[in-house]
């Protein structure tokens, strides 16, 4: 069976550190004559783009997620089960990455596995996605007009949660005034942005920026009555030089099994891509219901094929889901699946309920 048949009900929680956070706001709270507005201080966060520096980063999640059996996983299990453990630890466990970038085109993620690694390089027009402990490596070709691409390690960097917390500013969201911290050895300015909706399981999102280089150093997801944060990330060492030049050139180890995708085709027709869903469902951009934190994402029928997932699928929806009304769910702390009987996918930062009453 495909990931991408299964994936859907076990990744959505992944999101949470970038799209549940993008209502963002633009009514920042006024500040005093010693420190800068709100709106300033989010404002340079766009300025970093050029900045070049290395650290390390710690993300730790506590999204309430149910466990697979021991089994799963180990050498006894099936492909489907140890794929899915994999993606369980990324959300239960706490991890680290090294981080190095320099400027806008050159990036290197390390994620720090026992006895193990997996990176995300970065070098212009090309990415290598490496995971040592399969000894599994693809290059991805950008289309010329792309400066990153889609691609993960498991590990989300402040930056990429700030990034999408601002470049989509509603009046959702209720900003605080920039206070004082320290990260990493920085001062920075912190931040915390918080949902006026009721409906949504996010309580608030804390920020702290760097403010010499307006550079995100960490940032915390809280989920409503949840005392620890959900997902937390942050440097806990960082370096405003220049990277050596060899850490964003990748080679393959001899005897690694190597894929190609060429994302170059400007009209969106990817070469090298697999397919996903039945009916090409795959290929479909989700719609949306509702507006800011309680938005609402929608697959369309077909998306999740129940009849082409195999005994190991069944029994892997079964242990991460339970039945609902018209269909299966999965909720965290932070983000709600609901896998509906015609194979429509719902999410959304809401609970089980809105999503099913919004598929009916």
């Amino acid at each position: 069976m495909k990931k991408s048949a299964w994936l859907p009900a076990v990744i959505a929680p992944v999101v949470v550190a970038g799209a549940i956070v993008a209502p963002a706001v633009a009514n920042a709270a006024p500040s005093s004559s010693d420190t800068p507005s709100a709106a300033s201080v989010l404002t340079s966060v766009a300025k970093t783009k050029d900045l070049a520096y290395s650290g390390k980063v710690t993300q730790t999640a506590d999204l309430g997620l149910p466990s697979l059996p021991s089994s799963a996983g180990s050498s006894g299990g099936s492909s489907v089960e140890s794929s899915a453990s994999d993606v369980l630890d990324l959300l239960t466990t706490s991890h680290s990455a090294r981080v190095y970038v320099d400027g806008a085109t050159k990036a290197r993620v390390q994620v720090l596995d026992q006895l193990a690694e997996r990176d995300v390089v970065v070098n212009g027009k090309t990415v290598w996605t490496w995971d040592s402990k399969a000894q599994r490596a693809t290059e991805l070709t950008l289309p010329t007009k792309r400066a990153a691409a889609d691609t993960t390690t498991g590990t989300t960097t402040p930056s990429d949660i700030a990034r999408k917390a601002i470049a989509a500013i509603t009046p959702s969201t209720k900003v605080g005034a920039p206070t004082s911290t320290k990260v990493a050895g920085q001062s920075a300015w912190r931040i915390v942005l918080t949902p006026k909706s009721s409906s949504t399981l996010v309580q608030d999102v804390t920020l702290a920026i760097d403010k010499k280089t307006g550079l995100p150093l960490s940032a915390a997801v809280d989920a409503k009555g949840q005392s620890k944060p959900a997902v937390s990330v942050g440097y806990t060492s960082i370096d405003y030089g220049t990277p050596d030049a060899q850490l964003f050139d990748f080679t393959p180890p001899s005897g690694a099994t190597v894929k190609t995708k060429d994302l170059s085709d400007a009209s969106g027709h990817h070469r090298g891509m697999h397919h996903g869903a039945a009916n090409g469902a795959g290929h479909a951009r989700p719609t949306t219901t509702g507006t800011g934190w309680s938005t609402i994402a929608t697959l369309p029928a077909g998306t999740f094929d129940t009849t082409k997932t195999g005994a190991d699928g069944v029994q892997l929806l079964n242990q991460l889901t339970k039945q609902v009304d018209g269909g299966r769910a999965l909720q965290t702390s932070l983000v709600s699946v609901y896998i509906a009987d015609d194979g429509r996918v719902l999410a959304g930062a809401v609970p089980v309920a809105d999503l099913v009453a919004a598929a009916k």
